[in-house]
């Protein structure tokens, strides 16, 4: 695939403009090559005029380092500073600024790795700044599509599909590809070589800017260990006698993952908040594309691997449902549910505690046994329970019952049916 100047209109766009309209400092945050800096020039360009500083730049860098109070009293009107994690210290400048002066859109921040986990800065700007996660682009963001399947389930209409795409061709490319915009435009080596420069980078630079943290060298190791547990019950355990560390370093080198938004944990639901705390939660990798290369999977081993596609057809609709929810009309949780027999791949609980659930299956066709699990989940939680879903690679939605339908995967990126 050639390489292309393609540019996507990105969903959380409208949150930040949101954001920047009554809050002081807005931190868009991502893993590294997502889009952070185009989407806030984009922003920039569009109505919210400020000057962009990037710490990338050296110059810029060693100026904001060396002076971080300095830096930030001689920069009028509204800035843009993109990579705020290489010097941290600007934070607390950013601080004493925005309590100064208590306008609206002050900071715009772009970065790469969490703020709020930083050694110096934890509690810096608490109630001062709004984050807004940017992901890897949606496969409806690709498909330039305004469908939402959070908003869509909870207000009790999956989506309507017909006509849709049967078997594993339904999604092998779009799983493989995943969502980095300079990953997606490439194929074969030279997607596996962008990946392996990315990790590498990726892992040298950021954590070492975040953290004093030795054996960092097995942190190459650890992402391929959870890539292969991925959409299974993670075991610190397990993970710590493959890497010959602690159970708390391999808790604390997940956490620094989580940091630098390579990795997304999804906690186990119980009906009872306090229970929720003691049971294993889930990892997986923020990209599906990252996922196949960390596998070293390509299309046709996820359509043909049994082993790949049902671990990467989950990662991908995992995190094609929490984008979904970031720019979602309604405010969720999500978590993964799972009691003795009874396993869903994913619940999603409002404020309201409403409950919506969907189950992943690389099958073309739903069966019984597929449903039996939200069916049980909906009689125990009556009218909470908005609606449950099976996400499979069938050609029409088809009802299994009260609030229970099986969709084509095709539903998390098309228009949807009325």
């Amino acid at each position: 695939m050639p390489i292309s100047d393609e540019v996507f209109v990105r969903y959380a766009q409208p949150l930040v403009l949101e954001a920047l309209a009554d809050t002081r400092v807005v931190f868009v945050a991502g893993a590294r090559q997502v889009g952070k800096s185009t989407l806030a020039r984009t922003i920039v360009r569009s109505g919210h005029p400020a000057r962009e500083l990037s710490l990338d730049n050296r110059a810029t860098r060693e100026a904001a380092l060396g002076d971080p109070d300095g830096f930030v009293a001689d920069l009028e009107g509204p800035v843009f500073i993109d990579e705020i994690q290489r010097a941290p210290d600007l934070l607390l400048a950013i601080k004493d600024a925005v309590d100064r002066d208590r306008a609206p859109g002050r900071f715009l921040l772009t970065g790469s790795a969490n703020v709020h986990t930083a050694r110096k800065v934890k509690d810096a700007l608490t109630g001062r700044m709004e984050t807004i996660s940017l992901w890897p682009l949606s496969q409806s963001e690709i498909s330039g599509t305004s469908t939402n399947i959070v908003d869509a389930l909870f207000a009790g209409e999956p989506p309507r599909i017909t006509g849709a795409t049967v078997g594993r061709q339904a999604f092998v490319a779009r799983v493989a590809a995943g969502g980095f915009p300079e990953a997606r435009i490439r194929d074969g080596r030279r997607r596996a070589r962008w990946f392996a420069s990315y990790i590498d980078t990726t892992l040298d630079r950021d954590l070492r800017e975040i953290t004093d943290a030795r054996k960092l060298t097995e942190m190459p190791r650890l992402l391929r260990l959870l890539a292969a547990q991925a959409a299974n019950v993670l075991s610190y355990r397990a993970l710590a006698a493959k890497l010959k560390l602690t159970d708390d370093t391999v808790s604390e080198y997940i956490g620094l993952l989580q940091t630098i938004f390579l990795v997304r944990i999804l906690p186990a639901w119980r009906p009872g908040i306090a229970a929720r705390e003691t049971h294993a939660p889930k990892a997986y990798l923020v990209d599906s594309g990252l996922l196949a290369y960390l596998l070293g999977a390509n299309e046709r081993r996820i359509a043909t691997d049994d082993q790949v596609t049902g671990k990467a057809l989950e990662n991908f609709v995992v995190t094609e449902v929490l984008k979904h929810a970031e720019w979602a009309a309604i405010d969720t949780t999500a978590y993964h549910y799972r009691q003795r027999e009874e396993e869903i791949d994913l619940v999603l609980e409002s404020r309201s505690g409403e409950i919506a659930a969907i189950e992943v299956k690389a099958a073309a066709s739903a069966s019984r046994s597929d449903v039996r699990a939200l069916q049980k989940l909906r009689d125990r939680m009556g009218e909470r329970f908005k609606a449950g879903i099976v996400l499979c690679a069938s050609e029409q939605t088809l009802p299994f019952g009260d609030r229970i339908w099986a969709v084509p995967l095709s539903g998390l990126w098309v228009e949807h049916q009325q």
